[in-house]
């Protein structure tokens, strides 16, 4: 790596923006891109590009014009495609065109994990219409969970816990599909005792693990996590075996976020993101390096120091409830007042330009120096709390 190497980032929110600020303290040059002027990542990147990640030849003629050291895409709808294309061409894309072509439609990365790998997985079945999707629903069974094969934070995700719930569930899951495959996949219900996200790193010097995340859902999309989570020292191997395989399978350097079900000492594959994980916020309070420190180090082959966790730590997320394009974002000062001597509480505000809702528009974190992650999680939402958005239209 030089001190000029230059990185096309595909698709640019709060992760992105991240990732932007890790990659510049190391010297990389950032081009931002995404569908609307003024994401985070473009605030604070080099150059930005506005366009649609799913237009191909949009997509072609940036990486023409600026020719990066290497292609970073931060989202899930991509025209992969033409990543194939320039990778075949000598492109680097991180962490390689197959990872995007398998994580962004899951039904790929599924298939990899269940039936190359045999991972344990939840029971599942595929849909490409509402008729098809009964079938799913009967076959697989109530309770059961259904999500688009291509989305983002959950978005099109539901529960069916009855028939009458089957037609409202497709109707929701089209609404949040992303690109251009109409396919949902139908899941069984797994009665789990809780749900980690493992932090995967791979360098050219081996895969590291960053402590697992706890995290809670509503609606599919992350409401808070922390870090550690409680969890039995065989599932903790168990999610590293998983985690290994699948990344090694998929190739290439960079952060993984692994998604897992557990129950007991049972580890269940559930998801991965071939990039730092939303859930993984946390790591700005409660790590030395932060996820976004490690995708950078890990991409630009940079070596990785042991990982020094500060303490029990938590995030949570302030949401917009409706539309809008003209709002102020206020309590920031209050939210950083600790409730306690031994609680840091930092913020982030997002600055995206609309609101919409549920669409997350800043995140706290907590660390709880005395070690206990419930005080962490209870600072965390106590500071969400007190953020409130004011519309103006």
């Amino acid at each position: 790596m030089t001190a000029t190497a230059k990185i096309l980032l595909l698709g640019s929110g709060e992760l992105g923006r991240e990732f932007v600020i890790s990659a510049k303290r190391l010297g990389a040059h950032v081009v931002a891109c995404d569908a609307y002027a003024g994401a985070p990542a473009m605030q604070v990147a080099d150059e930005f590009e506005v366009f649609s990640m799913l237009d191909g030849e949009a997509l072609g003629v940036a990486i023409d014009k600026h020719k990066p050291d290497f292609i970073v895409p931060e989202v899930e709808a991509i025209r992969t495609e033409v990543l194939k294309e320039y990778e075949d061409r000598g492109q680097n894309v991180v962490p390689s065109a197959r990872a995007t072509i398998m994580t962004m439609n899951r039904d790929r990365i599924r298939e990899v994990a269940a039936s190359e790998l045999g991972l344990p997985t939840s029971k599942y079945l595929y849909a490409e219409t509402l008729e098809e999707m009964r079938a799913a629903v009967e076959k697989v069974g109530i309770p059961c969970v259904v999500k688009p094969v291509m989305s983002s934070s959950g978005k099109g995700q539901s529960t069916v816990k009855a028939q009458a719930d089957v037609d409202t569930a497709w109707n929701y899951a089209v609404a949040g599909m992303r690109g251009d495959r109409k396919r949902v996949i139908v899941e069984a219900f797994i009665a789990f005792d809780y749900e980690i996200t493992l932090l995967t790193i791979r360098t050219r010097q081996g895969v590291i693990f960053c402590d697992p995340i706890g995290h809670r859902q509503e609606r599919g999309d992350y409401q808070e996590s922390w870090q550690p989570t409680a969890m039995a020292p065989a599932a903790v191997a168990e999610a590293q075996r998983q985690a290994k395989a699948v990344v090694d399978n998929l190739g290439g350097y960079g952060l993984f976020g692994v998604e897992f079900f557990v129950k007991g000492e049972d580890v269940i594959f559930s998801e991965l993101s071939p990039r730092p994980h939303d859930t993984g916020m946390v790591t700005l309070i409660s790590q030395n390096l932060t996820e976004f420190d490690l995708h950078a180090r890990a991409i630009l082959g940079l070596p990785i120091p042991s990982i020094t966790q500060f303490g029990a730590s938590a995030s949570a997320v302030v949401l917009a409830d409706r539309d809008s394009s003209d709002f102020v974002v206020e309590g920031v000062a209050e939210a950083l007042q600790a409730p306690a001597s031994d609680i840091d509480i930092d913020v982030r505000v997002f600055n995206k330009p609309t609101t919409r809702p549920y669409r997350r528009m800043g995140v706290t974190l907590a660390l709880a120096r005395n070690g206990d992650t419930d005080q962490a999680r209870e600072a965390a939402r106590a500071a969400a709390a007190k953020i409130k958005i004011t519309y103006r239209d």
